[in-house]
């Protein structure tokens, strides 16, 4: 196996970026634009409300099935070929989802299109080590961290717009140019990567569908009180799976789950950090529209106003934090980070109920300041913590701690929302910061000794 040469030259580097961005921002826009068209959907479908949470629950489902298989086929057949395939995939998954003639035909062009951003998103940050130069490697991680940041943001927003002059359908059509476009540029700038030919595990597949569909079905059903009998026995089922699959896997070298790699410490320590993380924005994220309405008193107007800030301060540090990661310890900023986060979080608690406006904005952008500064060292850290040739493993390990602690983060909401009441909200945020502290102390233990190897 031959290794490539370390980054790509100027121009190739942007166009191949380029690609890469393309993708990220139409996989992370439809991760959040459909959420704001499901009551339009519910009545253009004539189903009920609960049933068009499907639209979003069989994206979220597939692509969290998907992302380990696609992850460690990509180490087979190379990241350009999963990346460009899976993209094919979405664009003609989203004209499905355009043309839906019924709700069934959308929620299975939902599916398709989620299993397709699993490829898409498996190999997104892999291809983004083979085409940076490693002493740059955090500039480019810096840009995903600022599209996904961005996309997110932007994804209210834009689906209010275009719902305001069109129908739902044009939710998903949009992705037809920018498909294309991502189609063609990556087509002739995306490199080859290292691979290593072995045959699909597709027991070890099996029981990863099992465990994330019941675990995730789970945990999406712990807030509904007479779901709740249910939703314990698919956690319970869940997680068993979970210990039949990683006992499978770790007697080999390279397994669809990447046992290997998280025997590295700091691998494995940026893995636990990524779940709390991404638990604690999940719990403030929902939580924060319901303080802003309820205890708050503010407008359904004035919420994509206060909660836009995070994802764009996101962005807005991105590059920053990029630039620091190529010179700094990972940990010490990741650290950093999460304690700002925080910070944020705990002075949400404390804010009174007669804030202006003005007050409220600059809590929710210090905890998206936060949250971008940790971002894009802790991905650094996760993908090259490993061999170059185990970058598809890394990568599909670090979307499935993120889906983790996402879902998990809301259920943990659901069940806070049931206990606490009228002080949910609060709640969550002190929950929330709980969450970002432990991992802002789990991310210091990276400037350990122990911690400190990087073999790749």
């Amino acid at each position: 196996m031959n290794e490539p040469a370390d980054g790509l030259a100027p121009p190739q580097r942007q166009w191949a970026m380029l690609t890469i961005m393309l993708g990220v921002l139409l996989t992370s826009l439809d991760a959040s634009i459909a959420n704001i068209a499901l009551p339009t959907m519910s009545r253009a479908l004539d189903v009920s409300p609960a049933s068009t949470i499907w639209v979003v629950n069989a994206y979220q489902l597939a692509m969290a099935v998907c992302i380990l298989p696609f992850a460690a086929l990509s180490e087979s057949i190379g990241y350009r070929r999963v990346y460009w395939f899976g993209m094919l995939a979405f664009t003609l998954a989203s004209l499905g989802c355009a043309l839906a003639p019924s709700f069934p035909a959308l929620v299975l062009a939902r599916t398709l299109q989620g299993i397709s951003a699993a490829a898409v998103n498996g190999v997104s940050q892999a291809l983004v080590r083979v085409i940076y130069p490693r002493r740059i490697l955090g500039s480019g991680m810096s840009w995903y961290t600022l599209m996904v940041g961005a996309s997110y943001g932007l994804g209210p927003v834009l689906g209010s717009a275009i719902l305001s002059v069109a129908d739902w359908p044009w939710l998903f059509a949009i992705n037809l140019p920018v498909g294309a476009l991502a189609l063609t540029v990556g087509a002739r700038t995306l490199p080859e990567s290292p691979r290593r030919a072995r045959p699909f595990d597709w027991s070890g597949g099996l029981l990863n569908a099992i465990f994330f569909t019941l675990l995730i079905l789970g945990l999406d059903g712990v807030g509904d009180p007479e779901a709740r009998p249910l939703a314990a026995l698919e956690i319970a089922g869940g997680l068993a799976v979970g210990v039949i699959l990683f006992r499978q896997q770790s007697g080999r070298a390279a397994g669809l789950v990447p046992v290997d790699l998280f025997r590295i410490r700091l691998f494995a320590l940026s893995s636990v950090t990524s779940i709390c993380s991404y638990a604690a924005q999940s719990m403030a994220l929902i939580s924060l529209p319901f303080f802003l309405q309820d205890a708050m008193g503010r407008g359904i107007g004035e919420i994509g106003l206060l909660v836009a800030p995070w994802p764009l301060s996101v962005a807005l540090v991105a590059r920053v934090a990029g630039r620091l990661t190529d010179r700094r310890p990972v940990g010490l900023l990741a650290g950093i980070g999460l304690g700002v986060m925080a910070c944020g979080l705990a002075l949400l608690v404390a804010l009174p109920t007669d804030a202006t406006l003005a007050n409220m904005i600059w809590r929710v952008m210090l905890c998206g300041l936060g949250f971008g500064f940790f971002q894009t060292p802790n991905n650094r850290a996760m993908m090259t913590a490993g061999p170059l040739h185990r970058s598809g493993a890394a990568n599909g390990a670090m979307v499935a701690s993120r889906l983790l602690g996402q879902t998990g983060g809301a259920a943990i909401t659901a069940m806070i929302f049931v206990l606490a009441h009228g002080h949910a909200p609060k709640a969550a945020f002190l929950t929330a910061c709980c969450f970002a502290a432990a991992g802002s102390a789990i991310s210091l233990l990276r400037l350990t000794p122990a911690a400190k190897a990087d073999p790749a």
